[in-house]
């Protein structure tokens, strides 16, 4: 049975354009919810990486100017690097509001680290990556540096073709993948790995000569990649990315830098990693947002999105740049969405100053209607909206996705 409504109304300064919808019983819904992905700062993917045996740099991690010194002289390497570590690319050539230039030094003198980390600490980063105000740091890594004679490709990844992890590599290292992937697609090695076996000895071999690794650096290559792979299993990781994976001139095989995804399902028992998680440079908005399981990115414009489904939610910041207004920020409710979620989404889109109006589009393929109609009614009630507000539902009757209604 499905209950049809068609309603266009308008009262005071809410005008709601409710078309037709089907409202059928929970157990009939699809439960497709947003996902937030989990980012680590770099000295976190490294710990990781050390706590299952992978070769690192020697590193110490410092809040302050003080423990840097003392990271540096306790380290008694030759040459020492000083990273800052925020959540953004291009660290190296950004600039500090403090003067200093460079997110990255590299430095033989001990005394050297506790002089750039006090111009370091405390101030804000500005990148290519970062918003124009920069992100301030507040955790630098101390690290030994070490030459690089050979760079090279290494990932792990789950892939849908083949049903499984796969390891992907290529003798091109320290370099956009994308960009060797489409000049020299012959530099790109695969090796499809079965789950219930792991990695033969005979597959870590195999890639490790791929890379070009020689002599007895390939054994020692593909004892790191088995590692890798057992580190990409123990964190329930969806990708393992290592580039570059070096060669030192002293022989010895290192990951100098590595980027780890999460798969969010399986954060019930990875609940050391996710502790990791460092939620101080997002926005306190999208922060808030994810508490209910709400995809929100903030914009600059003045209309309010409260949309389902990402696909939906892009298309309608389109529109309405393509008819002259400006999305105010991009708000995805996805699926299983409940009356509280909703009315958490609009508390968060009512508290943006520059909201002067809010559109409401919902495709009922993947959410009931009703959930959503009940929650935007509480929602007017309780908040007392003072902006202009137009809903949209509809579900098409007789589509494939009516049934998910």
């Amino acid at each position: 049975k499905a209950n049809f409504f068609l309603i266009a109304a308008t009262a005071g300064p809410f005008t709601y354009s409710f078309s037709l919808f089907t409202s059928l019983s929970p157990s009939q819904c699809t439960q497709l919810n947003p996902r937030r992905w989990l980012n680590l700062q770099e000295y976190q993917s490294k710990k990781l990486m050390q706590e299952s045996g992978v070769a690192v740099q020697r590193f110490y991690v410092a809040d302050t100017a003080s423990e840097a010194l003392e990271a540096a002289k306790r380290l008694n390497a030759k040459e020492i690097v000083l990273k800052a570590q925020i959540l953004a690319g291009g660290r190296g050539k950004g600039v500090f509001d403090s003067g200093l230039k460079g997110g990255v030094h590299l430095t033989k003198d001990p005394a050297v680290v506790g002089e750039l980390a006090n111009k370091m600490l405390g101030f804000n980063l500005t990148t290519k990556q970062t918003p124009k105000d920069g992100v301030k740091v507040k955790t630098v890594m101390v690290a030994e540096a070490l030459d690089i004679s050979r760079e090279t490709y290494f990932a792990i990844l789950m892939d849908r073709a083949c049903n499984g992890p796969v390891m992907v590599g290529s003798p091109q290292g320290g370099m956009d993948i994308e960009e060797v992937a489409a000049k020299s697609p012959e530099l790109i090695f695969k090796e499809v790995i079965d789950i219930f076996e792991g990695v033969r000895d005979d597959q870590a071999l195999r890639m490790a000569a791929n890379l070009g690794f020689k002599g007895p650096l390939e054994r020692q290559a593909a004892d790191q990649i088995k590692r890798l792979y057992d580190l990409f299993l123990k964190v329930d990781a969806t990708q393992v990315e290592v580039n570059p994976l070096g060669e030192t001139p002293e022989g010895q095989v290192v990951c100098f830098d590595a980027k780890i995804n999460f798969d969010d399902n399986a954060e019930f028992r990875q609940k050391a990693v996710f502790a990791m998680d460092d939620m101080t440079e997002s926005d306190p908005t999208e922060t808030e947002a994810a508490k209910w399981d709400l995809k929100y990115i903030g914009m600059d414009g003045n209309i309010a999105c409260f949309v389902n489904g990402a696909g939906l939610a892009m298309a309608t910041c389109d529109i309405i740049d393509l008819h002259g207004g400006k999305p105010a920020n991009f708000l995805d409710l996805g699926g299983g969405v409940k009356e509280r979620q909703v009315y958490e989404a609009f508390k968060l889109l009512t508290a943006d100053p520059k909201v002067e109006a809010i559109l409401v589009n919902i495709f009922g393929g993947i959410v009931n209607c009703a959930i959503i109609a009940n929650g935007i009614t509480k929602a007017c009630r309780e908040l007392e909206l003072k902006v202009p507000l137009v809903v949209r539902l509809e579900a098409l009757i007789g589509s494939p996705f009516t049934s998910l209604c």
